[in-house]
């Protein structure tokens, strides 16, 4: 397993559009979420370990903060020709299992992640009201087997800041994960 740090994309970009099938089948768009004060974009897929650490505590924060407004996305980018557990079938299955109140979205195509500049999984975007990039990096600084808490730290951080409508302190640390498994030629 080859451990990736995030690209960290410069703060101010604007969050690339997207029109990606969720477990259900239904399509959802960056534009669907005009009215939040904020959008969680999460690179996450099945089978990542470090996926896995987080899967918990992320689902309780994404469920937190959706219920303050902010529109959360989860996105598999993942090859799941040579990765099957991160299908789209799995990904309805881990959906239920992890308790993901978000849309998880299949990106067959790769190109979502191209444009976010996704590089590992997990791999957290966070954009303000004007979808400017305000926040990207790692949920908090737990990592499998460090011992440190898994309370998402930094990305309440961020999005606690975004709401309230402030930048997002520095520092922000990269996420590292797994990388993406890119199709050949990708």
């Amino acid at each position: 397993m080859a451990l990736t740090p995030s690209t960290m994309t410069p703060l101010g970009t604007p969050a690339p559009d997207f029109r990606l099938p969720d477990t259900d089948g239904r399509l959802v768009t960056l534009a669907d979420s005009a009215a939040a004060p904020a959008v969680l974009v999460a690179f996450i897929c099945n089978h990542c370990p470090y996926v896995k650490h987080v899967r918990t505590a992320l689902a309780a924060l994404a469920a937190e903060y959706q219920a303050k407004g902010v529109a959360v996305v989860g996105i598999s980018s993942n090859d799941a020709a040579a990765y099957p557990d991160d299908g789209p079938e799995k990904m309805k299955e881990e959906k239920a299992a992890a308790g993901y109140t978000f849309a998880y979205l299949y990106d067959e195509s790769q190109d979502v992640a191209k444009a976010y500049r996704a590089a590992c999984t997990p791999d957290f975007f966070v954009y303000d009201h004007d979808r400017k990039l305000a926040y990207r990096g790692q949920m908090d600084a737990s990592r499998p087997g460090n011992g440190k808490p898994n309370d998402g730290a930094d990305l309440r951080r961020a999005l606690d800041a975004v709401l309230a409508r402030r930048g997002v302190p520095e520092p922000q640390w990269p996420s590292i994960g797994c990388n993406i498994k890119w199709k050949p030629g990708k």
